[in-house]
C-alpha cells in the first residue's frame, strides 16, 4: 500500500467521510491571484484553476464580502499554500458529514437554526480529529512538516476540496459531493510530503437552479456568486450591530431564522439522498432543534456563555442572537396579526 493510500485509510478510520489530495505547484500561485485565462481542462498536477482564484478576486472587488474585512487580507498567502507552509507539496482535504435525519420544530414561537449548528462546534471536533491524523502521518513519514486548518486559515478550502476530487463548488457557492451532498464540513492538512493527487471533481450542477430560486433574499445574484450582504447566514452570524444594521425588507425575509439558513441546501437534489452522519457530536440538542424565541429573548450573558460554550452559536455573540430573536418575534407577530406567540 502506498503512503498516499495509507494516509487516506487513516483519515477514514478517524471518522472523516471524504478525503482527497491535490498537488501544490513548485512555482506557487501568488501570481495567479489576479485575472488570468481559465484553463480548458482540470489538471491534478497544477495548482488551483485560475477561474476559481479569479472568482474570489472579483467577489471581493464587488464588495460582496460585506463587513468581513478579513477576507481581503494577504491575498498572496490565500492563493499560495507555500507562503503558509514553506516547502508545501501537497494539500490533504477532508470532509465530515453533519447531516442528521431530524427535522426542525416549525411550531409558532420557535426559531430556526442552521443544521450545521445543531450539535457541537465543528471547529473543535474536526481540529481534534485533524491533529490525530497529523500524528498518524508523521508516524508514517517522520521528518516532514504539516499544518492543519478548519475554516480558520488563509486557505481557499472549497477550491482545494474541488481540486482534490471531494466535490465541486455549486451554484450556491457551497461544496457539493455526489455522495454526501452539501452536508460536508471541510478541513485540510498542508504537508511537505509529495503525495499522489486525485482527479479534480467535475461540476454536476448542470442546468439546475433550485438553490437560486429557493434563496429568500435573492442573495445568489448569479450562479456561483453569493452577495453575503443579502445572505441570511451572514446577517444572522457575521454582521455585527443592532436592529438598525438590517433593513426592514431583509428583516422580514429572515422569517424565524435566528442563526444561519439552509434553504439553498435543502432543495439541492444531491442533498435529498444524503446519508445521516456517523458522528455523534453533530446530533442536535432539544434547544437547537426547537429553540423557544421567548426563552432565548430572556437569556442572560452568563446563561448564554454556559449554554453555547461548545456550540457554533457563540459566534453570533449574545447581542447578535438577541437581535435575531427579536426580528423573528417581529415576523411571527406580523404573521399572527400582532399576537405574541
Amino acid at each position: 500500500m502506498s503512503l498516499t493510500e495509507s494516509i487516506k485509510r487513516e483519515a477514514l478510520a478517524l471518522g472523516f467521510d471524504a478525503v482527497g489530495i491535490s498537488r501544490v505547484s513548485d512555482s506557487g500561485q501568488a501570481s495567479a491571484f489576479g485575472l488570468q485565462p481559465e484553463p480548458s481542462l482540470p489538471d491534478p498536477n497544477t495548482p488551483l484553476p485560475h477561474h476559481l482564484l479569479n472568482r474570489l478576486t472579483e467577489w471581493l472587488r464587488q464588495g460582496y464580502h460585506g463587513t468581513m474585512a478579513w477576507m481581503t487580507r494577504d491575498p498572496a498567502r490565500r492563493s499560495d499554500p507555500q507562503l503558509v507552509l514553506p516547502g508545501c507539496r501537497s494539500m490533504i482535504s477532508v470532509g465530515m458529514n453533519y447531516y442528521t435525519d431530524n427535522r426542525a420544530n416549525e411550531q409558532s414561537g420557535m426559531g430556526r437554526i442552521a443544521r450545521y449548528a445543531w450539535g457541537k462546534d465543528y471547529h473543535t471536533v474536526m481540529t481534534q480529529r485533524l491533529a490525530q491524523l497529523e500524528e498518524k502521518i508523521v508516524a508514517l513519514a517522520p521528518d516532514i512538516t504539516t499544518k492543519a486548518y478548519v475554516d480558520t486559515g488563509p486557505i481557499m478550502e472549497k477550491a482545494w476540496a474541488q481540486q482534490a476530487g471531494i466535490g465541486w463548488i455549486g451554484k450556491h457557492s457551497n461544496l457539493v459531493s455526489a455522495e454526501s451532498g452539501s452536508w460536508l464540513l471541510l478541513g485540510e492538512i498542508l504537508t511537505t510530503l509529495d503525495l499522489e493527487p486525485d482527479e479534480p471533481a467535475t461540476d454536476l450542477c448542470g442546468s439546475c437552479t433550485l438553490c437560486i430560486q429557493a434563496c429568500p433574499t435573492g442573495a445568489i445574484v448569479e450562479p456561483y456568486v453569493v452577495d453575503a450582504r443579502l445572505c441570511i447566514s451572514y446577517l444572522t452570524i457575521e454582521l455585527r450591530g443592532g436592529r438598525e444594521v438590517i433593513s426592514d425588507e431583509l428583516a422580514s425575509q429572515m422569517g424565524n431564522r435566528i442563526f444561519g439558513c439552509d434553504d439553498c441546501l435543502d432543495v439541492c437534489p444531491f442533498n435529498l439522498r444524503a446519508d445521516a452522519t456517523n458522528e455523534p457530536a453533530f446530533n442536535p440538542t432539544p434547544l437547537t432543534l426547537a429553540p423557544s424565541l421567548q426563552t432565548l429573548s430572556q437569556i442572560s450573558q452568563e446563561s448564554f456563555s454556559a449554554t453555547f460554550k461548545e456550540s457554533p452559536l457563540k459566534r453570533a455573540k449574545l447581542s447578535g442572537l438577541l437581535r435575531n430573536v427579536s426580528i423573528a418575534q417581529e415576523n411571527q407577530q406580523r404573521q399572527t396579526g400582532g399576537r405574541a406567540s
